[in-house]
């Protein structure tokens, strides 16, 4: 009996009106947030066993330097050795057994909850870092010493940003000479401007308890911080090669006190303070990441601590630090690869650009870099928007950019769905033997939104079209739409009573 003919699903409607559905925002978001990674893998099993390796051999028989009395002291009791050097030694078992006990995965609360996401396995997020001292001027277009008004704008834009999964201050407010000041109206700027995920930094252990005081008030009263935090404390523990150091030891110990997550950063440099060679920087970067996750567990067993292992490259030629390029991108993605191994919750860095103006350069560093990260399934990439100059500069245009870019590479990262109805094999049979194209397809339609990313400030236009439109480049593009966008969103998420409480007892200076 021969088949009968198929009745062909069309959209209907008018040319004009197919047009004006084509130009809605998709219903389903093409490129979301969290997809898993891990495709990207720079090292084999066996390198990655070589490194982990040579790391816990170099704790076990280097050891760290300068460990202040107090964690040599609680070190001791777990089982740490001191060298005849008078280095604190962790043995292999030791340090394992606390791998095998580590915190694997945590909540990362939102003050509003529909930002809130779980941090550990191969999700991938990404958001923003950095302590830039200078910011690239919306009029002049020119570096200009950053401020807290920087602080406070580019906090409410990242607000306004899907692909910025959390907001840790992108620049320094250099105008608040006083680092109390400086530490406490950077955590006011966070809570005012946004209700993502924050992160933020302390110069002294002293300094968070009155910010988490703060973060109390904000959340409702005296410990509700601590039922859901959603500020994470930046801390760099490790001084390379191989040191502690103690204000971090204090932050990070006050922080734990106050329940509040940690992002543990090691930032070694290639050829400075790690080796010039990429599996040797890989093994002593780990290591010392390690040593942090050994100081962490030893006082607060499964603590949620972000296994931060950020390794650095410095141009040789100059010793100028590189933030984009291959090495620093395969660096970062074998970091996570690392980390990844462990089960650990897992953060990198990406899209340092060395690019002083938003240009070629920019985006060719950022894209190799982010994507690399992102595919290498890094819980949390952090410095992924805005930032410039080798970590010295931050852009307002640059994390409109940037935030675009993130939606191309969570594309990447999502990568192909296969089944028997996206395979379309009765949609080619409607238009092979039909009219010949795809273009009226109700499939044709619906993959439009749920796999095609449209880009806003990306040029698509033939030049014709893009000449008569004002021939206006990717930096021109985002500086006007920046401009919309803070004179548009101005919010102010702090309760007024509170807010006036606050400015009655701190010099809030914004």
């Amino acid at each position: 009996m021969s088949e009968q003919p198929r009745t062909r699903r069309r959209g209907g409607g008018s040319r004009a009106a197919m047009q004006a559905r084509r130009s809605k925002p998709p219903e389903i978001n093409p490129a979301p947030a969290g997809p898993r990674g891990g495709q990207y893998r720079p090292l084999t099993a066996g390198q990655v066993e070589q490194i982990y390796h040579t790391s816990l051999r170099m704790l076990a028989e280097l050891g760290m330097g300068d460990s202040p009395p107090a964690l040599t002291e609680r070190a001791l009791e777990c089982g740490a050795t001191i060298n005849e050097l008078g280095r604190l030694c962790f043995s292999r078992d030791m340090v394992e057994d606390i791998i095998d006990g580590a915190c694997k995965s945590f909540v990362f609360y939102g003050r509003d909850d529909q930002y809130s996401f779980e941090v550990g396995g191969d999700r991938v997020y990404f958001g923003t870092g950095g302590a830039a001292v200078q910011t690239l001027d919306l009029d002049s277009h020119i570096y200009r010493p950053s401020t807290l008004r920087d602080l406070a704008d580019f906090t409410r834009l990242a607000d306004t940003l899907p692909n910025i999964s959390w907001f840790t201050r992108c620049c320094v407010a250099t105008d608040v000479p006083d680092i109390f000041e400086l530490d406490f109206n950077t955590a006011y700027c966070l809570m005012r401007n946004t209700q993502k995920p924050v992160g933020t930094n302390f110069t002294l252990g002293a300094h968070v308890d009155p910010i988490v005081d703060m973060f109390d008030a904000v959340a409702g009263g005296p410990g509700k911080f601590a039922q859901k935090p959603f500020c994470k404390s930046h801390i760099s523990p490790i001084i390379s090669p191989m040191r502690y150091g103690e204000d971090a030891f204090d932050v990070a110990i006050a922080s734990i006190r106050r329940g509040m997550p940690i992002n543990s950063i090691t930032a070694a440099m290639s050829g400075a303070t790690s080796p010039a060679t990429i599996d040797g920087m890989l093994a002593a970067s780990f290591a010392e990441t390690l040593a942090a996750l050994v100081m962490v567990n030893i006082f607060a067993p499964g603590y949620p601590m972000i296994f931060s292992n950020w390794p650095f490259v410095i141009d040789l030629r100059t010793g100028a630090f590189c933030g984009g390029g291959g090495e620093i991108s395969i660096l970062n993605a074998g970091a996570a690869q690392l980390a990844n191994h462990c089960n650990l919750p897992s953060g990198v860095a990406s899209s340092m650009s060395d690019a002083k103006a938003v240009d070629a350069q920019m985006g060719m560093e950022k894209a190799l870099s982010s994507l690399a990260c992102g595919l290498s399934g890094a819980n949390m990439v952090y410095e992924s928007s805005g930032m410039m100059a080798s970590l010295l500069g931050v852009s307002f245009e640059a994390f409109l950019l940037d935030n675009e870019m993130l939606s191309h590479v969570y594309r990447m990262i999502r990568g192909v769905e296969v089944s028997e109805e996206t395979l379309a094999f009765e949609t080619m049979r409607n238009v092979i033997t039909g009219e010949g194209h795809f273009i009226g397809e109700t499939q044709t339609m619906q993959a439009m939104e749920r796999d095609y990313y449209y880009p806003k400030l990306g040029d698509r236009l033939e030049p014709t079209t893009w000449a008569e439109a004002g021939a206006q480049d990717a930096w021109q593009r985002s500086n006007h739409e920046v401009r919309e966008i803070l004179a548009r969103h101005q919010p102010n998420y702090l309760d007024a009573a509170v807010d006036a409480k606050l400015r009655s007892q701190f010099n809030i200076k914004i």
